[in-house]
C-alpha cells in the first residue's frame, strides 16, 4: 500500500494499514508535514513537492502496489497525481480524497475508464477500482451531533441510508425504545450525562461497540446507540436559495410603519372629504390625491372645510416625499447588503457558535442547518470557503479573531447552547473553549484535537473544573482514517458514525467471499464487539432452517428487519457493522482464501463511494448476482 499526503489523515491511514490490517505500506509524505507518527510496518518516504512527481512514486513502488492514496488537501494535486499513478500502473486502486464531490464522481469515472473495457477486473482477481472520499463528509456527521444531545447519525451512500440514533438515559434510567438493533453502549449515565468520553480508549469507561444481549441487561442506565432503520434514501426535495433580499428586508420596519400611517391618514382625508363635500368617493379620492401631490387647484372661494382638507392634504404630501427617498434608499441598501454577510441578531439565543469555516466546517454547518439547528459562525479569514456557503445559508456570521476580546460576546456565546470549535489549531480550539467557558460555564463544548494524549488531558481538566457541563474531544483524521483504510482494502465502505471517540464501520460484503459467514444464522453469524450483519440484500428466496423466519426479498429488495434465524447462503450480500479490529478479520479471513485459490486478497469486487464504469459493470456480470442500494 502506498499512502500520499501532507496531513495528520496520511499518517492515522499509514498506521491503521500496517496496525489494524497488517499491511506493508509505504508513506510518502514532506519532510515538514508533522510528527513521524507511522509506527512500525511502515516506511517513511520524504518528498519536496506536491503532488508527487513520476520518480517518487516508482520510488514508492506504485508500479507493484495493490493500492495508492492520494490525500492532499487540494483536489488539483490529488487529480494530478492519480492521472500520473493510472499511467504507471493501470492495474493499482486508487483511493482520492476530494473536496468537490460533483467532481470527485467524475473523475473516478474517468479515471476507471482510463483502463481500458478489458482491464477492469485483472486475471489474478486484482480490483482496480477508482474510490472518492471526503474526510469532511466522513467527519461532519459526528462533529454536528456532538451540539445536539439525542441526535440521529445519518449514513447515506449510494441510495443506501442507515439511521442511528443517540439515546440518553432518562432519570429512571430507561433507554427503552423503538430501534432496529443496539450498536453501542455509551460510556454516559443517568447521574454522569458527560460520561467519560475522550478519558480514554479501553478500560471500564470506554464505550463498548456491538454488545450482546446480556452486555445491555448488565448496562442498565447507560446510554445507547441504536440502529432506527436501513433502507432507501429518498430524493432530497430541490431547494431554491434566495439570490436576492427577501420582500421583508427591502424596507426597515420602522419605514414599514411610517407609510403605512401615511396611507391610514390618506384614507382618512379622502373619507373626510367624501363625507363633508357630499361628493362621489372615487372623486373624493382623486381630489384628495391631487391636493397629496400639490397638483390640484387652491379651493379659493369653496367651503371650509375643503379648504382645511385640502391645507391637510398639502402637509401630509410634504411628509411623505422624505418617506418615499427613504423607502428607496432602504431598498438599496437591502439588495446590496443581501450579498454581505448577516451578523446575529439581538435576543438571540439557544444556538450553536461554530468557530471555523474551513473544508469541515462548512460540512458541519450544512449538517446542523439540515438538522435545523440555529448557528452563529465565527471566521477570521473573510475569503474562507465556508464564507459563501453561510451567506448562501443566510447563517450569520462574525469576522474577526476569537482570540481577541469581544469576538465570542459578538456571536452572543453566553446565551449559545454549544460550542463546536473546528479549527485546524489545537492552541486557537482550546483558548477559545476556555474564553467560551468562562463567559458561559453551562456551555457544551466539543474541540477538535489532533493529538490523543492532548485531548484526553484537556478532556480531564475541563471536566473537573466544570463538573456539570458537558465536555467533548474529536479528531477529524481519526474519524476518517477507517473509512479511508478499509477503502484502500477493496471493500465498499457505506460509512462510518463515531461512537464517543471510537468509530464503527458499515460495509457491504458479498457471504460468497465470507466463508465464516456462509450456511450460518444471523444470530450464529453476529460476534460481540467485533461484527454484526444488520441488513442484507438477496439474489432470490431461500427458505431459512427456522420455520417462523420470514422469506427474504426478491433480487433488488433490502431487507433490515433481519430474523435471527435466517440462515445465510453465498447469494447475499449483507450490510456489516463492524469495528476496525473486526473488519480487518473479516478481510483477513476472505484474503487467505483468495490467496489459497490463487487470487490477490485484496482482489475484492466492491467499489467504495466513488462510481464504477459502465466497462466494469459490463465486464463482470456474472460475479454481481444481485443489486444492493447502496452500490
Amino acid at each position: 500500500m502506498v499512502v500520499c499526503g501532507d496531513d495528520a489523515l496520511a499518517h492515522r491511514i499509514a498506521a491503521e494499514l500496517a496496525e489494524v490490517y497488517r499491511r506493508s505500506v509505504v508513506l510518502v509524505a514532506p519532510a515538514t508535514g508533522g510528527p513521524d507518527t507511522s509506527g512500525p510496518g511502515v516506511r517513511l518516504q520524504h518528498t519536496a513537492q506536491a503532488p508527487p512527481d513520476e520518480p517518487t512514486l516508482i520510488e514508492a513502488g506504485v508500479r507493484r502496489a495493490q493500492a495508492l492514496a492520494l490525500l492532499y488537501e487540494d483536489d488539483e494535486v490529488n487529480m494530478r497525481a492519480a492521472f500520473l499513478a493510472r499511467r504507471l500502473n493501470p492495474h493499482i486502486r486508487l483511493v482520492l480524497r476530494m473536496y468537490n464531490r460533483n467532481l470527485g464522481r467524475r473523475m473516478a469515472e474517468l479515471l476507471d475508464q482510463a483502463r481500458g473495457h478489458e482491464e477492469t477486473t485483472e486475471s489474478d482477481g486484482h480490483d482496480a477500482t477508482t474510490i472518492v472520499l471526503s474526510d469532511a463528509d466522513t467527519a461532519a456527521p459526528a462533529l454536528a451531533a456532538t451540539a445536539v444531545a439525542g441526535t440521529r447519525k445519518i449514513v447515506q451512500a449510494d441510495g443506501l441510508l442507515l439511521r442511528a440514533a443517540e439515546r440518553i438515559p432518562s432519570e429512571a434510567g430507561d433507554t427503552t425504545g423503538p430501534g432496529l438493533v443496539t450498536l453501542a453502549l455509551l460510556s454516559s449515565t443517568t447521574h454522569d450525562p458527560a460520561g467519560a468520553d475522550g478519558s480514554d480508549r479501553s478500560g471500564r469507561h470506554a464505550p463498548r461497540l456491538l454488545p450482546d444481549d446480556a452486555e445491555i441487561r448488565a448496562a442498565a442506565g447507560h446510554g445507547t446507540v441504536v440502529l432506527e432503520a436501513v433502507g432507501h434514501e429518498p430524493a432530497p426535495p430541490r431547494r431554491r436559495e434566495s439570490r436576492g433580499a427577501s420582500p421583508r428586508e427591502l424596507l426597515s420596519p420602522r419605514v414599514r410603519w411610517a407609510l403605512a400611517g401615511v396611507c391610514a391618514a390618506v384614507v382618512a382625508l379622502a373619507v373626510a372629504s367624501w363625507v363633508t363635500t357630499g361628493d362621489h368617493p372615487l372623486h373624493a379620492a382623486y381630489l384628495t390625491l391631487l391636493d397629496l401631490f400639490a397638483i390640484g387647484d387652491p379651493a379659493v372661494g369653496e367651503a371650509t372645510a375643503r379648504q382645511v382638507l385640502q391645507l391637510l392634504a398639502g402637509l401630509l404630501g410634504l411628509v411623505l416625499l422624505p418617506l418615499l427617498i427613504a423607502g428607496a434608499l432602504d431598498a438599496l441598501g437591502a439588495y446590496r447588503s443581501a450579498a454581505a454577510l448577516r451578523r446575529p441578531p439581538r435576543g438571540l439565543s439557544g444556538h450553536v457558535v461554530l468557530l471555523g469555516l474551513g473544508r469541515v466546517g462548512t460540512r458541519v454547518l450544512v449538517q446542523l442547518r439540515d438538522l435545523g439547528v440555529p448557528v452563529v459562525c465565527v471566521e477570521d479569514d473573510p475569503e474562507a470557503r465556508g464564507i459563501a456557503h453561510a451567506r448562501t445559508l443566510r447563517v450569520p456570521v462574525v469576522l474577526g479573531d476569537v482570540t481577541q476580546e469581544g469576538v465570542l460576546e459578538s456571536a452572543q456565546i453566553g446565551r449559545a447552547r454549544a460550542l463546536l470549535a473546528l479549527t485546524s489549531a489545537d492552541t486557537t480550539n482550546l483558548e477559545a473553549a476556555l474564553g467560551a467557558r468562562t463567559l458561559n460555564p453551562d456551555l457544551l463544548v466539543a474541540l477538535r484535537l489532533y493529538d490523543d494524549d492532548f485531548a484526553s488531558t484537556v478532556y480531564r481538566t475541563l471536566r473537573a473544573a466544570h463538573p456539570e457541563a458537558l465536555t467533548r474531544s474529536r479528531s477529524v483524521s481519526t474519524l476518517a482514517a477507517p473509512a479511508f483504510a478499509t477503502a484502500m482494502m477493496g471493500r465498499q465502505i457505506l460509512g462510518a458514525i463515531a461512537v464517543e471517540r471510537r468509530v464503527l464501520v458499515f460495509a457491504a460484503l458479498d457471504i460468497a467471499e465470507q466463508p465464516q459467514f456462509e450456511g450460518r444464522t444471523v444470530a450464529e453469524a453476529f460476534r460481540p464487539g467485533a461484527w454484526r450483519v444488520v441488513a442484507l440484500d438477496t439474489s432470490g428466496p431461500v427458505a431459512p432452517d427456522d420455520p417462523e423466519a420470514p422469506t427474504p426479498p426478491g433480487p433488488t429488495g433490502l431487507l433490515w428487519d433481519l430474523h435471527p434465524g435466517y440462515v445465510l447462503h453465498a447469494g447475499d450480500r449483507v450490510v456489516v457493522a463492524a469495528t476496525r479490529a473486526g473488519l480487518a478479520e473479516l478481510l483477513g479471513r476472505a484474503g487467505a482464501d483468495a490467496q489459497g485459490a490463487g487470487v490477490d486478497p485484496c482482489g475484492a469486487r466492491a467499489a467504495g463511494r466513488g462510481a464504477r464504469s459502465s466497462s466494469e459493470s459490463a465486464a463482470s456480470p456474472s460475479t454481481a448476482p444481485s443489486t444492493t442500494p447502496g452500490g
